[in-house]
């Protein structure tokens, strides 16, 4: 009985649609990007306890949470010969049981909190970070306390966290992209620290024992080689009393802070790595190239540089490899800027015989950014959603504790928090070639390809002069382990 009416109504509101859609759509192209919204936080605040942990603040008040990160400005870099992964094995523990606590316990007195201790390291930072009501602040820091003070490293929990990143990386060496990236990182910083997985790798992390882990605890972590970054609703002066109540007593060894080794080794002398993987139905394509480190003047150039480059869906290479061609789900590159030494990186993953062309695809865009300026257009946009993902970056604590962390462990001001905006949003047209055109040298690229390799290899050696493509199989592959 009621279908009549149902029906008519379901077409008065096609017709309804069809006029709104033909009326929000008055221009043959979008509208340009609105200018960005300035960024409404306090700047951060910095200041030194007298056994050297340094404490940094970035208030945000209006809602009673605050973001609680501890860094030990040591990481994967000092991992020792043959030992990759001692540094991430060792922070991953540090929220795996404390002198007082049992694993179960420590997370248990978290979660009673309502915050979840979490641990890692990569590159210069190790620590524990947490995320609680503000009246729960002082208790959660006397959780993060224990925990990079007091851990238990019970060789229970190190057998479990080994077996389960094994696992990981069984998995993780299946995929033809993360074999290329490996491999194109291991080409870029050849022997250096750098040029090893942080994570560890099959071979290295068995040889880790107990003693390792308690060594590099006792060398790395003390407070003048740490810092508390707190983001939320707090004031300095509650933020220092609570880092004295909790910190004071850490003590830092009688000896200087031992010295790291180089972490940027020469790289290889080969540009490109073929690396078989048997039968895998696809390939992994990385580009990588050095860069100047997290400190570098011109660090904001080389962020929109990327943006323009692979940072996002309709950055170049997304639009020129997948868009365009089909020839992937996904094509990207990244800047990866650390402490010492910085590259970037462009990762594709394809059919095994498109893999020549996706290369070629990748060296033609970087060598596009190198000797054509970016239309205004292209760059307001791309600019637009670097600065949007920033933005998006510090609407939480934790995101705000993050930004602030990163900046910390590369050596750069945390009063640049205040000023990113700015700073990307006056980077312009020439500026991003001049970058490229200083850094982005095609004699400084080195190549990895992973997959079924006699289906691309005769095409890729082709590109290269002899002697410069070298061919592994997949478990033979160097990784400084």
């Amino acid at each position: 009985m009621t279908r009549p009416f149902f029906t008519s109504f379901a077409a008065g509101l096609s017709a309804f649609a069809l006029v709104q859609a033909a009326s929000a759509q008055p221009y043959d192209s979008p509208p340009p990007p609105a200018a960005p919204r300035p960024l409404q936080i306090a700047a951060p605040q910095s200041a030194t306890l007298p056994n050297g942990l340094r404490v940094v603040l970035a208030e945000r008040h209006g809602v009673p949470i605050v973001s609680a990160q501890l860094l030990v400005l040591s990481g994967a870099e000092v991992d020792p010969p043959r030992q990759a992964g001692l540094a991430s094995l060792t922070a991953g523990l540090l929220t795996r049981g404390t002198r007082n606590r049992s694993a179960p316990a420590q997370a248990a007195a978290a979660e009673a909190l309502g915050g979840t201790l979490s641990s890692a390291a990569g590159w210069h930072e190790s620590g524990v970070g947490i995320t609680v009501t503000t009246p729960r602040l002082a208790d959660a820091l006397g959780l993060v306390a224990q925990a990079v003070i007091e851990p238990a490293f019970a060789q229970a929990e190190l057998d479990r966290l080994r077996a389960e990143t094994l696992d990981e990386l069984k998995v993780a060496t299946t995929r033809p992209g993360t074999v290329a990236g490996q491999a194109a990182n291991r080409m870029l910083f050849g022997d250096g620290a750098y040029g090893h997985p942080a994570s560890g790798t099959p071979k290295s992390l068995p040889r880790i024992t107990r003693a390792d882990v308690t060594r590099l605890h006792q060398q790395r972590y003390r407070p003048d080689n740490a810092v508390l970054v707190l983001a939320g609703d707090i004031g300095m002066e509650q933020a220092l009393a609570l880092a004295r109540q909790h910190f004071a007593a850490w003590r830092a060894p009688a000896g200087a802070l031992p010295a790291t080794a180089a972490v940027a080794g020469r790289p290889s002398a080969q540009t490109l790595t073929l690396v078989d993987m048997g039968d895998s139905g696809q390939a992994g394509v990385s580009l990588a190239l050095p860069l100047p480190p997290a400190g570098s003047p011109d660090l904001a150039a080389g962020q929109v540089a990327n943006a323009v480059l692979g940072g996002g869906y309709s950055s170049r290479l997304n639009q020129e490899i997948r868009i365009k061609r089909g020839l992937s789900y996904g094509a990207g590159s990244a800047l990866d800027a650390r402490l010492s030494a910085g590259q970037l990186r462009a990762a594709v993953q394809t059919k095994n015989e498109s893999a020549a062309e996706v290369v070629a695809l990748v060296q033609a865009e970087i060598d596009r950014l190198v000797s054509t300026p970016v239309p205004d257009d292209e760059l307001a946009a791309r600019k637009a959603t670097l600065i949007g993902g920033f933005s998006r970056s510090v609407e939480t604590t934790e995101g705000l504790t993050g930004v602030l962390a990163a900046l910390v462990v590369s050596g750069r001001p945390v009063g640049d928090l205040t000023t990113r905006i700015a700073t990307l949003s006056a980077v312009d047209s020439a500026a991003v070639q001049a970058y490229a055109r200083k850094h982005f040298d095609a004699a400084g690229r080195r190549i990895a390809v992973a997959g079924n390799q006699r289906v691309f290899e005769a095409a890729l050696k082709t590109t290269v002069k002899e002697g410069q493509a070298l061919s592994v199989k997949a478990g033979e592959l160097d990784l400084g382990d």
